[in-house]
C-alpha cells in the first residue's frame, strides 16, 4: 500500500509540474524565512540563560515629579548591605556597567597597548556568575586592588598564551591602578556570544570605591547589584521588604525590586515603573511574521490542491467504488503534502546555508545551523506542521467527494467550498498588505528620525578620548586643535555626548522649589566653546567663555530643566548644587542627547575643563580627511606611543536606532517574500482557472466578446478577494502602526496616503499577476478551445 501511495504521489508530481513547482517554491521560501527567524529568535531567547545560579538583578524605581523612572543603577554599597542585613540573601555582587571601562588601553611590558572593555566587580563575582576560570581560584582572584583577571582572548592578544598568571600589565588609565601596574591573578574563558554582558577583564570593586567615595554614599547611584537568594526565599516577599530597607536608609523615594537577570535582556523596557516590553516585542513580531509567511505558503497549497480537484475526480471515484475508505484517501493526500513539505525543508536548508552570512550581517549576529537533537526536533516539527496545515483541507475536501459525482466529473461545488478558497486568498493578501504598510511606516519613521532637527550639529563632528599629555590637560589640546585648518570649533566634555548622561537626584535647589518634589537632572561637565562646537543655540543668556573670567561657579540649564523648575527670567538666578551656589548664566535650547524614543530630559552643564576627557571637533564639510591627518600628526607629536582613535558623532546617532533600522530592512525583505508567495498562489489559481474555463472563453469569443472582455471576466473573480483583503487589512495596520509609533516621543503623523499606497500596490501586483494569465487565455484560438467537444 505504501509503495502504491508513493507511486501515485510521484505520478501526480510529474504530471502536474506547474502546480508542483509553485507549491514547492512557495513552501521552500516560507520555510526558509521561518528557519532564519527561528535561528534569530532562538539566539535571543537563549541570551544569559547559561548561568547555573538563578541570579536576580536589583532594579530601582525612582519617583520623580514627572513620573517613575526605572534604572539598574544602585548605590555602590547596596550589595554589601543586603548580604549583611537581609537574611534572604545568600550572596550579593556589585559591578560597574561595562561601558564605564569599554575603551581602556592596556599593555604588557614594552608592548603596544590594546583596547579592552572591563568591569569593576566584587570578590565573589566568579562564585555567582558562570564564567569558568582557566587559571586562578574563584574565591581570591579579585581580592586586592592590584589584581586583574583577564579573558582568554586578551591573554592571547597580549602574550600569545594563557599561562600568564602573575605577569604584569600596564594601564593607560592612571586612575584605575596605582602606578598604572597590576598583576594578573587569573584567566577566564572567553565570554560566550549568548551573554549580553561582554568584557575582557575584571578589577576589584574596591578600586572604584577608592577612586570615588561618592559611590559608597547612600543617595549616589551608578553600579549594578546582583543577588542570589537562599533556597525557599520568596522574591515577591523580598521585594516588599526592600521598600522598608531603603526607607531605613533615608531613601523613601527609591523603591528597589529584583528581577531575574536572565529576563533582563528581552524584558528591559519600563514605563512609569511598570514593565512594558523591550526586545521581546521584536521577538514576538518576527515570530508572528514567520508563522504568517508559512501560513501564506500553506494557503497556496490548499487553494491549488482544491482548485485542481477536477483533475483527480476519476481517481477518487474509482478508489471509492473499489472499496477504499475515506481514511485511506486522507492518508494518501496527507502523505503527498508531507513529502512536499520535507522536499521544501531540504531545499530551505540549502537556501538558509547560502543566505546565513548576509542574514548575520543584517542582524549583527553569528548564527549557524546546528543539527543537535533539539534543532532536528524543531526542524521536523516545522516540516510536519507545514505538511499538516497545508494538506489537511485538501485531504478532507478530496476524500469527501461522492463516488457517483466523481465518476461523472462533477465537483461538490458548494458555496462553502468556494467561499473557503476565496477566504484563504483574502487572508493571504491581508497579511501581505499588513507587511507592506509596516515597511512603509517604519521607513518613514526612520527617515523622520534621521532628518529631524535635534538641536545640535551631528554631521562633520568627530571625537576622541584624551590620553597621555592631553589627559587632564584638554585645554592645551583644544587650543592646538583650533589652529588646524578646516577645524571650525573644538571643546571638551566629560562623558559620552549621546545616551544617558550622568543623572543626579542630588542636593540641588533654587528659589521657589518644592522640597518634596524629586527631580532628575542629567549632568555634563564641559569646557568653553562646547555649545558653539555642537551647533546648539541659546534661548537666553550666554555660553561658557574662558575670556570672560572664571565660570567655575556658573551653570547653563536647558529649556526642559527651566520648565520643570518653573522659573521666569532664570538668567542671573542661583542654583544651589551640592552645597555650592551656581549662577545661571544661560538657557540652552532643548537638544536630543537621548534617542527620539524619549522626550528631552532636564539637564545642566557645568564649566569644568579639567575633568573633560573627550574632545569634540567640528570640521568644515569636505575637509574631514585633511583634519584627521593633522590630528594624527598632533597626537604623534605630543603622545608618541598612543594611537589616535576617533569616532564620528553621526555614527553614534545612527547606532541609537540600530534595532529599528534592522527591523525596517528585515520587514522589507519579508514583505517582498510574502507578496511573492501570495502572487505565486494567485498565479497558479489564475492559470488553472483559465485552463478550466477554456470552453467558456471559446464560446464568448465566438459570440463576439473582445479579448479585453475576456480579460475583465477572468480578472474580476480574483480582484474582489484582494480588494476585500485590503479593506480588512488597512484598519488593522493603522492600529498596529499607531501602537508602534507611540514608542517614540517624536514621531511622524499617520497620513492617509501611506495606507492608500500600500493598498494600491497590493492591488496592482495582484492584477498584474492575474492579467498576464488572463491575457494569454484571451488570445487562445476559439477553435482550439471548442474542438474537443
Amino acid at each position: 500500500m505504501l509503495k502504491h501511495h508513493l507511486l501515485l504521489i510521484y505520478r501526480n508530481f510529474t504530471r502536474y509540474k506547474s502546480s508542483f513547482l509553485i507549491n514547492l517554491i512557495g513552501l521552500s521560501a516560507g520555510l526558509s524565512c521561518a528557519l532564519l527567524i527561528y535561528l534569530w529568535v532562538n539566539d535571543e531567547v537563549q541570551m544569559d540563560k547559561f548561568h547555573e545560579n538563578e541570579i536576580y538583578q536589583v532594579m530601582q524605581n525612582q519617583i520623580t515629579a514627572a513620573s517613575v523612572l526605572t534604572t539598574d543603577g544602585t548605590v555602590g554599597v547596596l550589595g554589601e548591605a543586603l548580604a549583611r542585613e537581609m537574611p534572604e540573601v545568600d550572596q550579593a555582587v556589585t559591578t560597574s556597567p561595562s561601558y564605564w571601562l569599554e575603551n581602556t588601553k592596556i599593555a604588557a611590558e614594552n608592548h603596544t597597548p590594546v583596547k579592552a572593555a572591563g568591569k569593576f566587580a566584587s570578590a565573589n563575582f566568579f562564585k555567582v556568575f558562570s564564567y569558568p576560570l582557566i587559571s586562578g581560584r574563584a574565591d581570591d582572584v579579585l581580592h586586592g586592588k592590584n589584581k586583574i583577571v583577564i579573558s582568554e582572548r586578551l591573554a592571547m592578544k597580549l602574550f600569545h598564551t594563557t599561562a600568564v598568571q602573575g605577569k604584569e600589565l600596564n594601564f593607560k588609565n592612571a586612575e584605575i591602578a596605582k602606578d598604572n601596574h597590576v598583576l594578573i591573578s587569573g584567566v577566564f574563558k572567553d565570554i560566550p556570544a549568548n551573554s549580553s554582558d561582554q568584557f575582557d577583564f575584571l578589577i576589584s570593586i574596591d578600586v572604584l570605591f577608592s577612586i570615588s567615595e561618592n559611590y559608597t554614599k547612600w543617595g549616589n547611584y551608578g553600579p549594578n547589584t546582583f543577588v542570589l537568594l537562599k533556597k525557599g526565599a520568596d522574591p515577591e516577599l523580598f521585594n516588599q521588604k526592600l521598600y522598608d530597607f531603603m526607607k531605613a536608609k533615608g531613601q523613601p523615594n527609591e523603591k528597589l525590586f529584583i528581577r531575574k537577570y536572565a529576563d533582563g535582556y528581552l524584558h528591559n523596557k519600563y514605563d512609569n515603573g511598570k514593565l512594558s516590553g523591550g526586545r521581546i516585542d521584536y521577538v514576538n513580531l518576527f515570530s508572528l511574521i514567520a508563522i504568517f509567511i508559512l501560513i501564506i505558503a500553506c494557503i497556496n497549497f490548499m487553494n491549488l490542491s482544491t482548485a485542481k480537484a477536477s483533475r483527480r475526480l476519476k481517481e477518487v471515484g474509482i478508489k471509492k467504488v473499489m472499496g477504499a475508505r475515506r481514511e485511506s484517501l486522507i492518508v494518501q493526500y496527507m502523505a503527498e503534502s508531507m513529502i512536499l513539505a520535507f522536499l521544501a525543508l531540504f531545499i530551505s536548508l540549502l537556501a538558509v546555508e547560502l543566505l546565513l552570512p548576509q542574514f548575520n550581517t543584517i542582524v549583527g549576529k553569528q548564527l549557524t545551523l546546528h543539527f543537535n537533537f533539539q534543532a532536528i526536533g524543531i526542524l521536523l516539527g516545522i516540516a510536519i506542521f507545514t505538511g499538516l496545515v497545508s494538506g489537511s483541507y485538501p485531504a478532507l475536501y478530496l476524500s469527501g467527494l461522492k463516488p457517483v459525482n466523481a465518476l461523472k466529473g462533477r465537483l461538490n461545488a458548494t458555496p462553502l467550498a468556494s467561499w473557503a478558497r476565496k477566504g484563504l486568498v483574502v487572508f493571504q493578501f491581508a497579511l501581505s498588505v499588513l507587511l507592506i504598510v509596516a515597511v512603509l511606516i517604519v521607513y518613514k519613521q526612520i527617515e523622520y528620525v534621521q532628518h529631524k532637527s535635534i538641536g545640535y550639529q551631528k554631521d562633520n563632528v568627530l571625537y576622541f578620548e584624551t590620553e597621555g599629555r592631553f589627559k587632564g590637560n584638554s585645554e592645551f589640546a583644544i587650543d592646538a586643535i583650533k589652529q588646524i585648518p578646516g577645524v571650525r570649533h573644538a571643546a571638551g566634555i566629560d562623558r559620552e555626548f549621546l545616551g544617558d548622561l550622568k543623572a543626579t537626584f542630588g542636593d540641588f535647589s533654587w528659589e521657589g522649589r518644592n522640597p518634596k518634589e524629586v527631580i532628575k537632572f542629567q549632568k555634563a561637565e564641559v569646557s568653553s566653546g562646547f555649545i558653539e562646537t555642537m551647533g546648539m543655540e541659546m534661548s537666553a543668556g550666554r555660553s561658557f567663555s574662558s575670556q570672560l573670567g572664571a565660570d567655575f561657579d556658573k551653570i547653563i540649564i536647558n529649556e526642559a530643566g527651566i520648565k520643570v523648575m518653573q522659573l521666569k527670567d532664570p538668567v542671573g538666578k542661583l542654583f544651589k548644587l551640592w552645597g555650592k551656589d551656581y549662577q545661571i548664566i544661560g538657557v540652552v535650547k532643548d537638544f536630543n542627547f537621548e534617542s527620539l524614543h524619549k522626550s528631552v530630559s532636564p539637564m545642566f552643564m557645568l564649566y569644568a575643563p579639567k575633568t573633560t576627557n573627550r574632545i569634540m571637533v567640528s570640521m568644515d564639510a569636505g575637509k574631514e580627511k585633511e583634519v584627521i591627518q593633522s590630528l594624527q600628526r598632533l597626537n604623534s607629536t605630543y603622545n608618541p606611543g598612543y594611537s589616535f582613535d576617533y569616532k564620528f558623532l553621526d555614527q553614534d546617532f545612527q547606532a541609537q536606532y540600530l534595532a529599528e533600522t534592522r527591523v525596517a530592512l528585515l520587514s522589507r525583505y519579508f514583505a517582498i517574500l510574502a507578496v511573492v508567495i501570495s502572487c505565486l498562489g494567485l498565479f497558479g489559481l489564475a492559470t488553472f482557472t483559465a485552463e478550466r474555463r477554456l470552453k467558456e472563453i471559446g464560446i464568448r469569443k465566438v459570440l463576439g466578446a473582445s479579448a479585453w472582455n475576456v480579460v475583465y471576466t477572468l480578472s474580476r473573480d480574483f480582484t474582489r478577494p484582494v480588494i476585500t483583503a485590503i479593506v480588512i487589512a488597512l484598519p488593522i495596520s493603522y492600529l498596529l502602526a499607531r501602537y508602534w509609533l507611540n514608542t517614540f516621543a517624536y514621531r511622524i503623523e499617520l497620513q492617509f496616503w501611506y495606507f492608500l499606497v500600500a493598498g494600491l500596490l497590493a492591488l496592482f501586483i495582484s492584477l498584474l499577476t492575474v492579467f498576464m494569465q488572463a491575457l494569454k487565455a484571451a488570445h487562445v484560438n476559439p477553435v482550439q478551445c471548442l474542438k474537443t467537444d
